[in-house]
């Protein structure tokens, strides 16, 4: 080898001692370590000042575990603070900790576990072979302790939130502080930049357990402490009215284009006000998360190696289009698509209203227990604006055969909300807005005609979508030709519904197609157009094609309307959806099942 092939292969090398990689808890290898960042280790770590816990294997989660709104919310606890609490208040779903999505400060907030009776049924629940416990890792003396959880499996970016009156799983592992340092600080410092650079070091599989955690360099100051505390505590106020904002929070209200800082009798200027709202709320996160950085930056002497700016799309709010789409859209593109996904989850929160769910007179859940009904809704809201449907049966078929489908009912909706003098000015805002992502535009189709498509074709993929293929509202479809097709509300179904789907809307829809055919044959027979004529034709055809498919989805109907099916909402949607065989649509998406 020459003298200068050894000095061009001297530059690929690194020379480091051997004892500095021994200052990193486990020794690493960390040759990209500078001797700032491994100097932190010798200021402390994190186990000085928290306990870091992994958390439970319920070893069967499709059996112990829900999302939190397929359950009756009257068997849910949101609160406890203690293990007594919990078993006092003799329910059975509490709130569970899983890790999810890249999120920080606030959010995540999705599933139930079944713990009724202090977790009898899971302590207990034993392998059938050798009668061993198979669950573990229930941290008894940790549940429902005020802490901090985090996602232990990443794509090489983790994100903590502050954990309360809940059980944790081990994917969503937690940690409780001691020793004079809050939930906030330590949140704070696990969300800065600085851990970004630290945790390859200590976890390159980006799989940080409670173990990993707790080897992270930390000490904090009492300045730091003071300084992070109105920061961090306006942080995680936007990420929690962000969270909110949408149906996937418990804390949902109404869709945030009837708040009153942005409404105008215009949607498309309450939308322009509320994008405008969300920059600034996008502007101030991303303020708050940079001070944040320059905190841990000044106060760990990291100034020659970092910077606090952090790129947008890791301002982890909802609104904020970056983070929700991802940076392969264009700008415009991302817009486009953040007000066709706004005008849709209007529309989902009025499908709300008309079924009990919500209502425009009182806040939050209304109807979200199981066999709930009109009486119930009342009970709560004697005199509604937007009275909720009487059965919450409601149509969506693709012309209007019924005058409360869906597509009505949400006209109705808008004019209730916004008023009737910019009722059409309304109806056609939507509709742009639903074509700019949700469907593609249809040249000469009326706006009320588009949210019609856009509820016949759409709404239920964006439903699945939007509660994880655990549905609500589900879809009973007499098959491709979409003949009938009907949402019903799963706390609201009971043991008559199918008979009165049947009754009130498949028999006489089954006339009224006849009558319709009746009509179409008399006008090809008048038509002296041949252009006419084939239209004629085509359309009759499809007709008896319907007529078809309805007769069949009758009588299937008619079988399992005889059962008078029941359900059991602790089951879950999963194992209920499977009970009406193909009466309803995207069985296998929901079951799982082949």
């Amino acid at each position: 080898m020459s003298q200068q092939e050894t000095k061009d292969m001297a530059k690929h090398f690194y020379r480091a001692s051997a004892a500095d990689f021994m200052k990193i808890p486990g020794s690493p290898i960390a040759y990209s370590a500078s001797d700032e960042i491994r100097l932190l280790f010798e200021h402390g770590l994190l186990s000085d000042f928290v306990d870091t816990r992994l958390g439970m294997a319920t070893a069967d989660n499709s059996r112990f575990l829900r999302l939190w709104h397929e359950v009756s919310q009257r068997s849910c606890f949101l609160y406890a603070n203690s293990r007594d609490e919990a078993q006092g208040s003799m329910k059975r779903w509490f709130p569970y900790q899983k890790g999810g999505d890249f999120r920080k400060w606030y959010g995540n907030n999705d599933y139930f576990v079944n713990w009724e009776n202090d977790g009898y049924e899971i302590q207990n629940f034993r392998d059938e072979v050798s009668g061993k416990v198979r669950s573990h890792n229930y941290n008894l003396d940790y549940i429902f302790s005020r802490g901090v959880t985090w996602n232990a499996l990443t794509s090489g970016k983790t994100s903590a939130r502050i954990s309360e009156n809940a059980i944790f799983d081990n994917a969503g592992s937690s940690l409780f502080v001691r020793h004079g340092v809050t939930e906030e600080t330590v949140m704070a410092m696990i969300n800065s930049k600085v851990m970004l650079e630290v945790f390859p070091l200590i976890s390159p599989t980006l799989n940080y357990q409670p173990g990993d955690l707790s080897k992270l360099p930390a000490f904090f100051p009492q300045k730091l402490q003071e300084a992070l505390k109105p920061v961090v505590s306006s942080a995680i106020a936007i990420e929690k009215l962000d969270w909110d904002s949408y149906e996937n929070s418990w804390n949902f209200v109404h869709s945030p284009l009837l708040d009153s800082s942005v409404f105008y009798p215009e949607i498309a200027s309450s939308y322009s006000a509320l994008r405008s709202h969300w920059l600034k709320a996008i502007k101030e996160m991303r303020r708050l998360e940079q001070e944040i950085n320059s905190l841990f930056i000044d106060s760990y002497g990291l100034k020659n190696e970092l910077t606090p700016e952090i790129p947008l799309d890791e301002v982890s709010l909802t609104c904020n289009p970056d983070y929700r789409y991802g940076s392969k859209l264009t700008f415009e593109e991302k817009e486009a698509r953040l007000q066709s996904d706004t005008l849709a989850e209007l529309m989902s929160y009025a499908i709300g209203c008309m079924m009990g769910r919500y209502s425009l007179d009182k806040p939050g859940l209304i109807l979200a227990s199981q066999g709930e009904t009109l009486h119930d809704y009342l009970q709560q809201v004697p005199s509604p604006r937007f009275a909720p449907d009487d059965d919450a049966i409601l149509p969506l078929t693709d012309q209007e055969w019924f005058a409360d489908d869906a597509t009505n009912r949400f006209r109705e909706f808008v004019r209730v909300v916004w008023g009737g003098e910019y009722l059409q000015e309304n109806l056609d805002f939507v509709a742009e807005s639903l074509c700019l992502h949700a469907i593609k535009p249809k040249r000469g189709e009326s706006a009320l005609d588009t949210i019609r498509r856009y509820l016949s074709t759409q709404f239920f993929k964006d439903h699945l979508r939007t509660y994880k293929k655990r549905p609500i509202y589900w879809l009973f479809s007499s098959g491709k030709h979409k003949a009938f097709e009907c949402l019903v509300y799963l706390h609201r179904y009971n043991e008559g519904t199918l008979a009165r789907m049947r009754t009130e809307y498949v028999i006489p829809l089954s006339a009224k197609l006849n009558a319709y055919a009746e009509k179409l044959e008399q006008d090809k027979e008048a038509s002296t157009s041949a252009a006419e004529t084939k239209r004629l034709e085509k359309e009759i055809a499809t007709l008896h094609k319907q007529q078809a498919e309805l007769a069949e989805f009758d009588e299937k109907l008619r079988h399992y309307a005889d059962q008078r099916i029941s359900l059991d909402l602790d089951d879950g949607v999963k194992v209920n959806y499977g009970k009406f065989g193909d009466l309803l649509a995207e069985v296998k998406t929901v079951t799982g099942q082949k």
